[in-house]
């Protein structure tokens, strides 16, 4: 018989800590209550029941019977305790535990032992393995050899246990776990300022040193992460000491907020599932993830973690505890399928926008100011500009082109010589250096293009109302005029601002088709095809070299479906309206270069140092784009100066400047604004060791987008190669031979290069048949086979 009276001055009590209500000794069940002075435990032995409420159900009887019963409790519970474990009693009546000795391991003994870093298991010792294993037998029959430092508990008081018992006894073993005793026993202890052994425990609390109490005793204390820490280990045995209050109390409350965190990740865990199932129509808007914090941290960290860009610990973390969660792997793929799975991403994301951070939208801030631009569109340069209206005015560009940065014009004088207009986009009439729009402009460094969408340099209604050029309206421009000689090279030139009229807007396949038809009414633009020959023949003359290839050009229709419609357009840059307009391009940029150098303005000088490339070498490849890819292989990367002009071999110009694309490359508008400040009589805005600057922060930004624009357009076309019928044949060219019969190949059809196995007797330039074995978009993967067709 045993009852406890413990002050409760002494108890620590939190609004966290579990109630202790079922009471378990041995097998019988008591009822144990906290009152407000009194905790009253009760031994199965006693078979009377006391009940009591809070307050004045402190009553005289209570204390009558502790006082009646502790002379037989401290006898009994002396006893046994020194029946069953080794102690010693001081004149206080207090323990000493014994130093700690090992058991002796023998067969037939019960112990517990750590199989691997997260599993603990029962065995039953069977023989030694060697000089210190044992070989041990587990409640399923298997036999494993293990170390002694594997064994982390020996079951006391069991024998020649049979390994087919050992489920029952850890079954029995949960049934008696209760952690709300450690409280109670952590209490006690703490106030005693005691150490304890498991069969220490097992007697405070189940009255009991048997075999199964002290496991039950040794689980609570070894998975007890609250009230208890190991003081000394030795061995399979350990002794345990009590906690301070202070730290208790903080790991309490670090539990709670730990089952509350894991709460919400299961209630997450259980959304994430039922979205998962449902039909796609049906299944929440993107934004709706983001209205609860709570809920949009999560998302956000599988977000990052999907695109392998995890920007805390705390964010991996995060989306490796929700995959494995959903029982999925903990890869970035995972999290990027079951974003697409639940609706978030659609099935065609865009990892790269992401990953690279591209600004997809403006400011409201700038948009305002981009707006208010719009609303006083005064020309400061209004007195200045050259009137050019009388012009006829072709302007020629893709057809999905959102603004139109430049546009052309031509006469024949009367001296048989050609005069050309070529007509600039003016944005620095509205655009100041410095401004918030010139610092979101440069930031950006260029507009993106992809086969989804557009995300321009400018906010779009600026760029498109208050930039672009556009067919029969007045339109402000920076405007090259230039006189050639019948060789091609440049006779006279002069820049200025401008107004125009735009007559035409064209497509490369509409300007073509004129230039094929050779309309009389249209002579202007036989022309300027007949000075785009003349040019190129003159830049040849230089050592320019021509690298005209074919090139994909995609548009994808409802990007956000999971079956987009994907217009795929094939561009042959040696298509007349196509070499036109990029002759007249390439003469505009050396004319800003020239005028720059007379003028000591300091531009963004582009140059080619390869100037002796020996093209001869290549007359044996076809010419096109089998030639013109051997040639851009031996290419070095362009260079550029800010003071003066540098040679571009390439281009087989003297100097260089890119000026024709103010609306979608910065570096074009820097030089607008270093031209502009000199036909107005104001010294530039920026002098050559500014620009470097500048320069090598626009380039950073301009790489990602080339890079982001590349992987998009190639997604997009293993996308489209990845529908097309299994049986369906392709048109490659040979471009080189990688190794042995693995050859580098253009699919004319396509404009993409890719690789193949071909049979022998294939040369380069010759022309091969192939179809799509495997494509996958996502993964980046294209796997091509030769078409052999026997003769």
């Amino acid at each position: 018989m045993e009852v406890r009276a413990v002050s409760s001055c002494s108890i620590f009590c939190s609004a966290a800590s579990p109630t202790l209500f079922a009471f378990r000794c041995c097998p019988c069940y008591f009822q144990f209550r906290r009152f407000s002075n009194f905790a009253i435990r009760f031994r199965p032995s006693w078979s009377g029941k006391l009940s009591s409420g809070h307050g004045a159900a402190q009553t005289s009887s209570v204390h009558s019977l502790v006082d009646s019963v502790m002379e037989e409790l401290e006898y009994l519970r002396s006893r046994r305790l020194r029946a069953s474990v080794k102690v010693v009693l001081t004149s206080s009546g207090e323990i000493l535990e014994d130093k700690l000795v090992n058991r002796t391991l023998q067969k037939g003994v019960l112990l517990e032992f750590k199989k691997d870093a997260e599993r603990v298991l029962l065995a039953v010792a069977q023989k030694p393995d060697g000089k210190k294993n044992w070989m041990v037998s587990d409640q399923n029959g298997v036999i494993s050899s293990i170390k002694p430092q594997q064994i982390t508990y020996i079951v006391p008081g069991v024998e020649n246990f049979d390994h087919t018992e050992i489920s029952d006894f850890v079954q029995k073993a949960k049934e008696n776990l209760d952690p709300a005793l450690l409280e109670f026993a952590w209490v006690e202890l703490l106030e005693k300022n005691k150490r304890v052994k498991a069969e220490d425990l097992a007697e405070m609390i189940f009255g009991s040193v048997e075999s199964l109490e002290c496991y039950c005793a040794h689980l609570l204390l070894s998975e007890d992460e609250i009230y208890f820490t190991v003081l000394e280990t030795k061995g399979s045995r350990s002794i345990y000491g009590p906690r301070p209050a202070e730290q208790v109390e903080e790991l309490l409350r670090r539990k709670l907020a730990k089952e509350a965190a894991e709460k919400e990740q299961q209630e997450f865990v259980t959304l994430l599932k039922a979205v998962k199932a449902m039909p796609l129509d049906a299944k929440p808007p993107k934004s709706s993830w983001m209205v609860e914090e709570k809920i949009k941290h999560r998302i956000e960290s599988l977000e990052r973690y999907a695109i392998d860009d995890c920007k805390t610990d705390d964010q991996r973390k995060t989306a490796g505890t929700i995959l494995k969660a959903m029982g999925l792997v903990k890869t970035a793929s995972s999290a990027l399928n079951l974003l697409i799975d639940i609706g978030y991403f659609p099935v065609h994301v865009n990892l790269d926008l992401l990953k690279f951070n591209i600004h997809m939208h403006h400011s409201d801030e700038v948009i305002s100011a981009a707006e208010s631009l719009l609303s006083d569109p005064t020309d400061p340069d209004e007195i200045e500009r050259k009137d050019l209206t009388h012009l006829k005015v072709y302007a020629i560009d893709v057809d999905e082109a959102d603004e139109l940065d430049d546009a052309l014009s031509a006469t024949r004088l009367q001296d048989g010589r050609i005069k050309i207009w070529i007509h600039v986009a003016d944005p620095t009439r509205l655009v100041q250096p410095g401004s918030i729009l010139d610092r979101e402009a440069m930031r950006r460094g260029t507009s993106v293009f992809l086969p989804t969408a557009t995300y321009p340099m400018f906010p779009e209604k600026l760029a498109m109302e208050g930039m672009s050029l556009q067919q029969g309206e007045i339109c402000n421009a920076v405007t090259v005029s230039v006189v050639l000689h019948s060789d091609g090279s440049i006779a006279e030139y002069s820049v200025d601002s401008s107004i125009i009229r735009p007559t035409y807007m064209l497509t490369y396949e509409s300007a073509s088709e004129l230039l094929h038809l050779n309309l009389e009414e249209e002579s202007e633009l036989k022309m300027l095809s007949e000075a785009a020959t003349l040019r190129r023949r003159w830049r040849h003359e230089q050592g320019g070299i021509d690298t005209a290839t074919l090139e994909a050009r995609i548009k994808v229709v409802n990007p956000e479906d999971p079956e987009p419609v994907i217009n795929l357009y094939v561009e042959d840059q040696a298509d007349p309206a196509m070499r036109l307009v990029s002759e007249m391009m390439i003469l505009c940029g050396e004319v800003i270069a020239t005028f720059g150098c007379s003028n000591n303005i300091p531009l963004p000088y582009r140059g080619q140092p390869q100037s002796n490339i020996d093209t001869s070498v290549f007359a044996h490849l076809p010419e096109g784009p089998v030639r013109s890819s051997a040639l851009v292989k031996i290419m070095r990367a362009a260079e550029i100066d800010f003071r003066k002009p540098i040679r571009h071999g390439i281009l087989g110009l003297p100097g260089y400047v890119q000026f024709t694309s103010p609306i979608r490359r910065y570096l074009d508008l820097l030089a607008h604004y270093q031209i502009k400040a000199f036909l107005i009589g104001d010294s530039p805005p920026f002098s050559a060791s500014q620009l470097e600057g500048i320069v090598s922060i626009v380039n950073m930004n301009t790489r990602v987008a080339k890079r982001l624009f590349n992987s998009s357009l190639r997604y997009w076309i293993l996308e489209y190669l990845r529908r097309q019928p299994k049986e369906k044949r392709f048109r490659a060219l040979i471009l080189r031979f990688i190794k042995d019969r693995i050859a580098a190949l253009l699919l004319v059809e396509v404009g993409l290069q890719a690789s193949v196995w071909v049979s022998v007797g294939s040369q380069i330039g010759d022309e091969v048949l192939v179809r799509v074995d495997e494509a996958h978009p996502r993964d980046d993967v294209l796997f091509l086979k030769e078409v052999v067709i026997d003769r």
